[in-house]
């Protein structure tokens, strides 16, 4: 079964879907997606080192996880699913903020995503899926920021792009839960 995206227009409205491939190929046609966070008590964020065989960013680090919602299911339904697809486990997650992103990709894809960045704490070790992910870890914001500036080449683009909001938003986010 060929796996679909979400056409969405610049304010996140539903109008059509694609092949998957396809929408990465086409000069990045706008989609919906999802990139979750997971923080630990000391304010760490999990990282994963996509798989080699990803189609697109193998070997880079990443968030937590990143991914696409189904057509009818919603964003928190969609992160629920691939945080335990991909890492082995779930925890309780909210929304922290939305932006749009274009990106070249290697094997000539373009991702032109509206991403809905997600929050969520856990404490334990993951159950990785190595189909999905070779390698994790945790690290804090600094040390992350940092390492993107000396190093951009080991992340993935919507990382990059999106750090400095993901920054802003962690202290209002873990504020207002802690």
């Amino acid at each position: 079964m060929e796996e679909k995206v979400i056409l969405v227009d610049h304010n996140d409205k539903e109008i059509g879907l694609e092949e998957k491939l396809k929408a990465h190929s086409d000069g990045g046609i706008l989609h919906r997606a999802f990139s979750i966070f997971i923080f630990n008590r000391k304010g760490e964020t999990m990282l994963q080192q996509r798989a080699e065989g990803k189609y697109h960013g193998g070997g880079l680090w990443s968030n937590t996880v990143c991914s696409h919602p189904r057509q009818g299911e919603t964003v928190l339904d969609a992160a629920h699913r691939r945080l335990h697809e991909e890492m082995g486990f779930d925890c309780e997650m909210s929304e922290a903020f939305a932006f749009e992103y274009e990106a070249k990709m290697d094997k000539g894809l373009t991702e032109h995503e509206y991403d809905h960045v997600v929050f969520g704490s856990y404490e334990k070790t993951p159950k990785m899926n190595p189909d999905e992910v070779q390698n994790w870890k945790w690290i804090s914001l600094e040390n992350l920021k940092k390492d993107l500036e000396e190093r951009p080449e080991a992340y993935t683009p919507w990382l990059r792009i999106a750090i400095d909001q993901v920054i802003e938003h962690h202290k209002d986010y873990f504020g207002k839960k802690g």
